[in-house]
């Protein structure tokens, strides 16, 4: 079977950390605001918030906010799945799937993010590949600044725009 060359994008970044590390950055609301977003709210089926350091359940929802950005740009989306060590499965974008996979190779920690099921029709093909894979880009370029400099990239001035820092 053929696939749109279009429809789904990976990105690999080393990180000199430890892989629990790096799944603690993507799957608690602290670890996300520490690289990510401003805010990161999960909720439970039964609509309990989780705590900034609680991880995220398979079936949690979510409502991310930016820096650099208003409150109207929101996004909100669902846990898909989780395996607690180093996989992880959120909707994202038009309710593309991210999967996150973190593992070793050549002694640093490689963080893996594939984005699938684009949409592939001509008006939103182009803006949604190459809009989520620059921000994404960006973003796990700041999480490696994060764990290994402590160093945040991110504007964090809503009314300072069209930056590539937020």
């Amino acid at each position: 079977m053929h696939t749109n060359p279009w429809s789904e994008f990976k990105l690999r970044v080393n990180i000199r950390t430890d892989i629990r590390k790096a799944f603690e950055c993507f799957t608690t609301p602290g670890g996300l605001e520490s690289w990510f977003l401003r805010q990161a709210t999960f909720e439970n089926a039964a609509g309990d918030v989780r705590g900034k350091d609680e991880p995220v359940q398979e079936g949690d929802t979510y409502v991310f906010y930016w820096h650099g950005y208003p409150d109207t740009a929101v996004e909100k989306g669902k846990v898909l799945s989780t395996n607690g060590e180093n996989r992880f499965t959120f909707t994202f974008s038009h309710n593309c799937p991210v999967t996150i996979s973190i593992y070793p190779e050549c002694g640093e920690t490689i963080v893996e993010l594939v984005e699938s099921n684009l949409p592939t029709d001509e008006a939103t093909m182009m803006r949604h590949y190459v809009g989520d894979s620059k921000g994404w880009i960006f973003y796990l370029t700041n999480l490696k600044s994060v764990l290994e400099t402590g160093y945040d990239l991110r504007n964090r001035k809503v009314e300072l725009t069209d930056v590539i820092t937020a």
